[in-house]
Parts: C-alpha cells; structure tokens; sequence
C-alpha cells in the first residue's frame, strides 16, 4: 500500500512531468496553490499528512489521468501490483462476500490492477448512489483496508449487521456508537449503535 512519502513523490513527479511545480498544479486544478506545499505534508505535531482524496481527484481531473496512471508515479518499476477483488457497493451487502472483519473472501469478484499495492486484504468498491457526491459519485472506485486504523474525518465504508453497506465520513466512533457523516446534504447523517454494525473500514484511496 503507499506510504506518504510515495504519495507526494508521486505528485511532484506529475508536477515534473508537466513542466511546472506543485503549486502550479494545484492552481491549474483549482485549488489553493499552497494545497501540496511542503508544510502541508506534515501537521503542526510533525506527523505526516495525505493529501486529500477531493484534491488528488480535481487534480487527476485537470490533467486527464487515471488512478493507475498515477500510481506509476509513486512506483519506480511501473511494476502492477497484485490482482485487487473488485465489486459494487451495493453487492457487498450481500452474503458471501466478507468475512466478520470485514476483509475479502469467496468468489464472485471482479478484479484491477493498481501499481504500488501490496495490501493482500485490500480491496475496491464500486460507488453506487450519491451520498457522497461531489466528493465521489456512482461508478467511481474507493480502495478499502480493513487494516487500518479509523480514525475521526476519514472516510469509512461501514457494514451492518441487516446487510447494509455505506461510505461515509467517520465522524465519532464510540465502544456504545458511531456517528457518520454524508458529504452530499441532502442525505442525513447516521448515527447507529454498534451492536447495529458488523465492520467498519477505512478508504484509503478514490480512483475517478
């Protein structure tokens, strides 16, 4: 899986690529020309920082890339990584498909390929609906590990114990609850008790 320090070495190769900076990119993108600035890559505390997946997506937009093209950046061998299973979000609430870790099992998924993964229990989905439009629309790819940590303002894919699959923005989690964000507002947010849910997974990539 990439690191940060493959992230941003993977934008300022693009950035070289197109003959200008990070800065320059971001502000073709439309975005604050500070976005991918160096101070911006760790917090106040010097803990590294991602980018933000709305602000790699405007960007990939501008300049007409796909994730997997951009994954090569990052990645000096241009190598793929190994097959990622691949279903929609809507199938993955169906039986069969996860264990109740909430990590890839049976048959039934599709796969892709996307250079720098070496997460063997990572896996895509497929968006369906617009609860989380603009930031991501129906038919755009998230990449899920159950591995990792959540933690407040990511944004999580939560599976209940009814067979209902969501991506949202993580909010609040509790031993007793956990409180969930939709980025497009005319959804409401979601508040369940955690006996209502069977996991909880972490996006830690959106390909658009």
């Amino acid at each position: 899986m990439f690191s940060h320090v493959d992230i941003w070495r993977a934008l300022d190769n693009l950035a070289q690529h197109h003959s200008t900076s990070p800065s320059g990119l971001a502000k073709q993108a439309g975005l604050d020309p500070t976005s991918f600035n160096k101070s911006k890559r760790t917090s106040s505390a010097g803990k590294p920082r991602w980018p933000s997946t709305e602000s790699l997506s405007k960007v990939l937009g501008t300049v007409g890339m796909s994730f997997e093209e951009f994954a090569r950046f990052a990645d000096g061998n241009l190598i793929p990584g190994p097959a990622i299973p691949v279903i929609g979000l809507a199938q993955a609430g169906d039986d069969g498909f996860f264990d109740d870790a909430g990590f890839p099992v049976g048959g039934g998924w599709d796969d892709v390929r996307v250079p720098g993964v070496r997460d063997e229990n990572i896996y895509a989905l497929e968006i369906a609906g617009d609860s989380m439009a603009p930031v991501l629309r129906a038919g755009d790819r998230v990449l899920v590990a159950p591995n990792e940590p959540v933690r407040r303002g990511d944004r999580v894919v939560v599976k209940t114990i009814d067979g209902e699959v969501m991506a949202k923005e993580l909010h609040r989690k509790t031993a007793h609850k956990i409180e969930l964000i939709s980025l497009n507002p005319e959804y409401e947010d979601r508040i369940l008790s955690m006996k209502e849910v069977q996991w909880v997974a972490r996006i830690v990539w959106a390909s658009q």
